[in-house]
């Protein structure tokens, strides 16, 4: 006999350690193409391309997790904006039997690692869809920018201490 919680995902057996995606869901999204039609033409050079993203996490449950995984990118530069996207995707996860120490880590880090194929893909489908080449976003080091933010995060408490 298996133990589900309702969504598919079963529950780990014998204290097995398990990492399950309840749901996901696009939560906002934006796209504008505000020069169109005139953007759509042929370039005089390929435009600058700015990505910035962010992961937020909250706790729902004891076991249970949202993240989202926010995402803006602008290409163009100026007046020239080719197009300009924003978007936030999330899910929410459970994760049983984690040692404590090891639950923030995969929050931010293998949390949104799961949801980044799903975010490159509309990404991809939204600037196709507007009329220019499909944006593949290059893979993303989620553990390079836990890594980053927890430096932040030691940087303005020392700041904050000093």
């Amino acid at each position: 006999m298996t133990d589900t919680n309702g969504n598919g995902a079963n529950a780990a057996a014998g204290g097995a350690p398990a990492l399950n995606a309840l749901v996901q869901y696009l939560k906002d999204f934006s796209f504008e193409n505000p020069n169109a039609p005139n953007s759509l033409g042929p370039q005089q050079k390929a435009p600058d391309i700015s990505i910035q993203v962010n992961v937020n996490a909250k706790q729902l449950a004891p076991t249970d997790f949202e993240v989202s995984l926010t995402l803006d990118a602008k290409a163009g530069d100026g007046p020239n904006v080719l197009f300009k996207l924003d978007l936030e995707y999330g899910g929410v996860f459970r994760l049983i039997n984690i040692p404590q120490e090891q639950v923030h880590p995969i929050v931010m880090i293998e949390c949104p690692r799961l949801l980044f194929p799903f975010v490159r893909q509309i990404v991809a489908e939204a600037t196709r869809n507007g009329g220019f080449p499909p944006l593949y976003i290059d893979p993303i080091d989620f553990v390079a920018l836990y890594q980053q933010k927890a430096a932040e995060a030691a940087g303005q408490q020392g700041t904050a201490n000093a």
